[in-house]
């Protein structure tokens, strides 16, 4: 398998690919596998996410950033991400997890990912696994206030609209993919006032409905 695409949507190319292949490897396919690079990539996840939040905000308190990074590390963001790399498509797993789904299935996907950051890490060090986290949530990071901890995606973007003095946004179901005990929802967030039309995806529709809004939201921060 070639990880050409995965490498220039993440924007580094591993110089070590049998560390790029292991974590990408659940352990229902062989040993070694990835969850010792999970473990290594959750610390890093969490060091860098810190990091930027810190600096972002020099007058907020211990409590609050640490709600902002709950959010940001969280099973669910870290599922959207993997989604947005496409990351399913390129794990090995045994033939079980195959067949129940285990590529969409959001647990594997965040592992997986962490494990990415742990073999990033590894083969480049700090700074550069660094630089590639802080780009892929460079979008939320920019989105991000003080208090917001507390407030998901679309509570946000329905306060923005509302300030703004426009109509609530409409979230439609764009499709289902996958068997029923591994579906995904796309679903799309439309801003009919300025014309902006976004897609999520998700495991529920509450989820992509998510996912449409943080989307939403990075598309009004580039006007």
């Amino acid at each position: 398998m070639t990880f050409a695409r995965l490498e220039r949507a993440l924007g580094y190319v591993f110089r070590d690919q049998d560390l790029l292949q292991t974590a990408l490897t659940h352990r229902s396919y062989c040993s070694p596998h990835n969850e010792r690079l999970e473990f290594l990539g959750d610390a890093i996840l969490n060091a860098v996410i810190a990091r930027s939040l810190f600096t972002r905000f020099p007058e907020l308190p211990e409590g609050d950033l640490s709600r902002l990074r709950a959010t940001l590390v969280r099973q669910d963001s870290l599922h959207q991400h993997a989604l947005a790399l496409a990351l399913g498509s390129y794990l090995r797993l045994g033939e079980g997890e195959q067949k129940s789904g285990g590529q969409q299935r959001p647990s594997i996907l965040a592992d997986a990912l962490e494990a990415l950051f742990g073999a990033l890490w590894l083969d480049a060090g700090f700074d550069a696994a660094s630089e590639v986290i802080v780009h892929r949530y460079d979008a939320v990071l920019r989105q991000l206030t003080p208090g917001q901890g507390r407030k998901d995606a679309k509570t946000r973007l329905q306060e923005h609209l509302q300030g703004i003095r426009l109509a609530l946004p409409q979230y439609l179901l764009a499709g289902t993919e996958g068997e029923a005990h591994a579906q995904q929802f796309r679903v799309a967030c439309l801003i009919d006032g300025l014309g902006i039309r976004t897609e999520g995806r998700g495991a529920s529709r509450r989820a992509a409905e998510q996912m449409a809004a943080e989307n939403a939201l990075a598309a009004l921060d580039r006007r």
